[in-house]
């Protein structure tokens, strides 16, 4: 299954740079339906105190539809004791390896790790792999997914340094661990991956991997990786064609924010947020770091908007994890949301603001954004250290929902309860020379005299991802004009008059 997602929109109340005016109109609001979803999950990190820095990365969470009723189901993963976890007593010599699970079709899965090349050895230069998410993505457009790893950095649990503070003991700064680089496994077509990491310029670029993001951002008909470092410069990985990639970020102005100084970079998304054609970047760091916003030039670069949009002041006192892009009040406006909670261990709570709230990020339609927390619901439970977030429709009501993960607590879903002021519309990709799942694809949706763009991808936030349909607010308009999908295999594909509030499959001629 793959994340799909679009927004579009029409006439509408003017909008304001104002938050509590935003608040009057219609903006997005959530209500907590955690304990009425009856999914009891809570994650567990190991030690009920941090000791170390991979106990601190947390999980996150999937919302796909795994057996084809038209609903989302959901995948959540938990974390283990630090003890075992690299034994390296195996005569294999493998670490804690990634798993792929095979869908089997009849509700089960089967572990095809092995079958398919993944299970991959320690590296002999850098050691074992310690992944913190993955992306799938059309490398080369030839009707395959790849699967791009995220790599965090270097790490022995024999080797661990010590570090306490106040005398208790406390996780370590990324500063004194080694850079890893992330993983490009090229799908064969029979069930098999090839790890192409070198060849395709990669393997040369180690960095301390948190999120990824994957979007055309020149408009070349190939898909790009931009992928975000923990306190080390960013990396946009520029597809070249053959599954080649020229590492650009600082050429393009997205390595590091308008300070000038090294982030803890977390998750990011790739989407244009300003409706002009071309995909922009969000991500979120921690408190002090602002969350920096670069905003595409279409000239092949980006600008970054951080200052400028107000987000510097909003984001200044937050510490993020999770950053997802999506219409979450269907006004034709992608918001922004954010997963918020500090890294710092339970010893520096007097120190630090380490459990916060969610917030989302209104979009004003005028390069402006309203941080909306208590407005939007987000206090209705405690703050924690949350980590992971995925969005999709749950209730099939044309609302985008939320789950979100926290460190040693329970899972939040979170309904979206915004007022029914504006129309929507859901997209079903189906590939037919493209990729089954449409992943790759840049979709541009007229309504109500608005254009929107989106880039398909399942990559979006934290260690985590959204895989519903493709979502579009339509604003006030019942319908949409038209409806241009262009599929990676290069085939163009125009609807005329769609309907709004309706989900509506779409297969890729042949």
């Amino acid at each position: 299954m793959c994340v799909l997602l679009a927004a579009s929109a029409a006439a509408q109340t003017p909008k304001t740079t104002d938050t509590k005016d935003a608040a009057a109109l219609h903006f997005p609001a959530f209500e907590d339906a955690t304990e009425k979803s009856k999914i009891q999950f809570r994650h567990s990190f190991g030690e009920q105190a941090l000791s170390s820095i991979m106990e601190a990365t947390g999980s996150g969470a999937v919302w796909f539809d795994y057996n084809n009723d038209g609903l989302l189901d959901l995948y959540v993963l938990s974390g283990k004791y630090i003890e075992g976890v690299t034994d390296h007593s195996h005569a294999d010599g493998k670490d804690a390896t990634n798993h792929l699970y095979r869908n089997n079709g009849d509700g089960t899965f089967t572990d095809v790790t092995e079958k398919a090349g993944l299970a991959q050895p320690p590296d002999k230069q850098f050691g074992p792999s310690w992944s913190v998410g993955a992306a799938w993505v059309d490398v080369d457009n030839d009707g395959l997914l790849d699967l791009f790893v995220l790599n965090y950095l270097q790490w022995d649990v024999h080797k661990e340094p010590t570090c306490s503070f106040d005398g208790k003991p406390d996780y370590c700064h990324p500063k004194l661990y080694g850079a890893t680089p992330n993983q490009l496994f090229l799908n064969k077509g029979n069930g098999k991956f090839v790890d192409v990491s070198e060849a395709a310029g990669i393997r040369q670029h180690p960095g301390k991997a948190m999120g990824v993001g994957v979007a055309d951002y020149d408009h070349d008909g190939r898909p790009d990786l931009f992928v975000t470092n923990d306190k080390l410069f960013n990396s946009l990985f520029h597809n070249q064609g053959n599954a080649k990639f020229e590492e650009v970020a600082f050429e393009t102005g997205v390595a590091l924010p308008e300070h000038g100084n090294l982030i803890s970079g977390m998750g990011l998304d790739f989407r244009d947020v300003n409706n002009d054609g071309y995909p922009d970047i969000f991500l979120v760091a921690l408190d002090t770091e602002t969350f920096p916003l670069y905003q595409n030039d279409k000239k092949g670069g980006f600008v970054e908007v951080t200052g400028k949009s107000g987000m510097s002041v909003l984001s200044n006192a937050m510490s993020g994890y999770s950053a997802n892009i999506a219409d979450f009040d269907n006004d034709g406006w992608k918001d922004l949301f954010v997963s918020r909670g500090d890294v710092q261990s339970i010893n520096m709570k007097d120190r630090r603001h380490v459990d916060q709230p969610n917030t989302v990020f209104r979009n004003l339609a005028n390069g402006k954004w309203a941080a909306l927390t208590e407005e939007a619901g987000f206090t209705a439970l405690p703050p924690q250290r949350h980590r992971g977030a995925a969005y999709g429709d749950l209730n099939h009501d044309g609302k985008l929902d939320l789950v979100v993960t926290a460190l040693g607590a329970p899972a939040e879903i979170w309904i979206n309860d915004s007022p029914e002021h504006n129309h929507w519309l859901e997209l079903v990709l189906q590939g037919t020379k493209s990729n089954r799942n449409g992943i790759g694809a840049r979709i541009k949706v007229t309504a109500g005299g608005l254009a929107q763009f989106w880039d398909v991808s399942t990559a979006s936030g934290y260690a985590s991802s959204s895989a519903g349909p493709v979502h579009f607010g339509l604003g006030a308009a019942k319908t949409a004009d038209e409806i241009e999908i262009r599929w990676p295999s290069g085939t163009v594909q125009v609807l005329k008059n769609v309907e709004a509030d309706r989900i509506v499959p779409v297969v890729e001629p042949k």
